[in-house]
């Protein structure tokens, strides 16, 4: 198999000694890390805390061999955690062993998404998820995942949902049931993690509150007064099994599959581009990161692991510790096994209220104010597509949230696209510079028988009617003096089709005024589409020029085109010389 994809191959014959203690270092704080947090997000998905363990052992192991990116935490996160369960709650499952059987199949079924999608060179999907979008999406996921965590918080029966206000109702139904003491337990672990924090980001504070709260319950015998316990956590490594489900239920989990598939790439490729930025020695590749989440999730799968991605928070500890290769991952990931096979019984006293503290913590770091008040003052139309993602995502639910969200994204870039920028452009004075009359009003000079615009986006079928009505409103608004037309083609990067019958139509009209049509400064692919689509025949071949000044100064009789000039203006990809 090629080194591009097993990227191990390419880093470990290099490794250097000096670089063993960092791994080791961070692989160690990560593990430790990860074994409370991997049980709480778990819990988050609706599945036992043992198969948070689960999903951050084998997992690990393979994005080591295969991932890109020398720093990424791979294992179970918030957010995947939260989608397992929005996803898995709508359908109607038998049990909590079908519920557990449909979770492990949801990482194959994810993994084979991601991994055929890397193949296929599909990683430049990730572009459609606009930083709006992302943001408004996160925040609102955040504010589920935490007020989800509200029954283990009061120590009552809440009854789980994805959307704010039924989870609000429902919280305020059994209000009155609120265990004080598990309630306290709650808002100690949060204090005393945030706290711990303050001193050092490297400092285990899950861990700390763990090992507190397992103290507190065994010495003060605390699941005697109704403090819900974490119990028994299976010991022993998971085993391998193929994970299986009935071929209807593969057409119910495509939704959530296909969902989970790039929201979780998307929160992988983000957090390793922006920890490469602070290295020179490697290069994330997105489609190497997708097959390798993509066979983690499989390979987790038949080891009994549920849905899998790069954690915001693990991977800037990993990087902070001193990660310098996919080492650090192997060693947290032992850590992990053997907390599998020694340690469990440790976790039998945990209360569910530190867990839930873990969890509210972690998740409440994510809501971003700064980005939406930077929007609003500075980009409305987006600081209102992050107030409908974020609203959607909150009232709706998770799935509806992103996608809705994306969806408005394309109709907002459409919708620019179908209005661009035009510029009518005046000469400045003095100069042979010609610039927007708009931004230069007193420097510019017009004249009565020139109409010279400029068109800042591609002619398609969604802007082309626009286009013409524009052009005819400032011809009409010029008068009837008006003999030339300049189109400044600097800007236009493609010409469709259907934008091509409008010009023809458009020439056919103007001429019909007495006006002629000249084009400048035509870049290399549009000069291909006017000649490919006869429009060079149409407009002629004398009236296209390089410059906007040279198109100006031939329409006023003052100079006439060079041979070079015509060469240029109308050099095409089929020429001697390619531009």
């Amino acid at each position: 198999m090629s080194k591009s994809y097993l990227p191990i191959l390419q880093w470990l014959p290099n490794y250097k000694k000096s670089y063993l203690s960092g791994d080791i270092g961070a692989g160690l704080t990560v593990g430790i890390m990860l074994v409370p947090q991997g049980m709480a997000y778990a819990m988050i998905a609706g599945l036992p805390p043992v198969f948070g363990l689960y999903a951050s052992l084998v997992p690990q192991v393979i994005y080591a061999i295969m991932g890109t990116s020398r720093q990424l935490a791979v294992g179970p996160v918030a957010m995947d955690s939260l989608l397992v369960a929005s996803g898995l709650g709508a359908l109607a499952l038998s049990g909590i062993d079908e519920y557990i059987a449909m979770a492990v199949f949801l990482a194959l079924f994810m993994g084979t998404i991601q991994l055929g999608l890397g193949l296929l060179r599909m990683g430049f999907l990730v572009n459609f998820l606009s930083k709006p979008v992302i943001s408004g999406f996160t925040s609102a996921a955040a504010i589920i995942i935490g007020l989800s965590q509200l029954k283990h918080l009061l120590g009552t029966s809440v009854e789980s949902s994805n959307q704010i206000h039924i989870l609000l109702k429902n919280a305020f139904t059994t209000i009155t049931d609120t265990n004080m003491i598990t309630l306290g337990i709650g808002i100690i672990a949060i204090v005393l993690i945030k706290t711990i924090k303050k001193f050092g980001k490297r400092i285990p504070a899950a861990l700390i509150v763990v090992v507190c709260g397992v103290l507190g319950v065994y010495f003060f015998n605390l699941g005697d007064v109704g403090v819900k316990i974490v119990g028994n956590v299976p010991s022993g490594l998971p085993s391998f099994e193929l994970p299986a489900t009935g071929f209807s239920r593969i057409s119910e989990l495509l939704p959530i599959a296909l969902t989970l598939a790039l929201i979780a790439f998307m929160e992988a490729i983000s957090v390793a581009k922006a920890v490469e930025e602070k290295h020179i020695d490697y290069i994330v590749d997105p489609n190497q990161e997708l097959i390798a989440l993509g066979a983690s999730n499989i390979v987790g799968s038949f080891f009994h692991s549920y849905p899998v991605t790069g954690g915001f928070s693990r991977t800037a500890v990993n990087d902070q510790a001193g990660a310098k290769t996919g080492i650090a991952p192997l060693v947290s990931a032992l850590v992990v096994a053997l907390t599998l096979m020694f340690l469990t019984p440790l976790f039998y006293y945990l209360p569910n209220a530190v867990l839930a503290a873990i969890i509210m913590v972690a998740v409440f770091g994510l809501i971003d104010f700064k980005y939406p008040v930077q929007l609003f003052k500075n980009r409305r139309d987006e600081f209102f597509l992050l107030i409908a993602t974020f609203l959607i995502t909150l009232i709706v639910g998770i799935k509806e949230g992103i996608l809705l969200g994306v969806l408005i994204s394309l109709l907002l870039l459409v919708y620019r696209t179908s209005r661009p920028h035009m510029a009518i452009l005046g000469r400045i004075r003095n100069t042979d510079y010609f610039k927007n009359v708009a931004r230069f009003p007193e420097d510019t000079e017009t004249f009565e028988e020139y109409l010279i615009v400029r068109f800042d986006a591609q002619l398609y079928f969604g802007n082309k009617e626009y286009f013409k009505k524009e052009l005819l409103k400032q011809l009409d608004s010029k008068g009837a003096e008006v003999k030339y037309i300049i189109l400044n083609a600097e800007s236009i990067n493609y010409i469709d089709s259907s934008a091509v019958h409008m010009l023809r139509q458009l020439i056919a009209e103007l001429k019909s005024r007495g006006v002629k049509l000249v084009i400048a400064g035509a870049i290399g692919p549009t000069r291909d589409i006017f000649h490919s689509s006869g429009l060079i025949n149409d407009i002629g071949k004398e009236n296209f020029f390089v410059k906007t000044n040279e198109a100006f100064e031939h329409c006023r009789a003052l100079s006439c085109k060079t041979a070079i000039e015509e060469k240029i203006a109308l050099q095409t990809k089929k020429s001697a010389y390619v531009t």
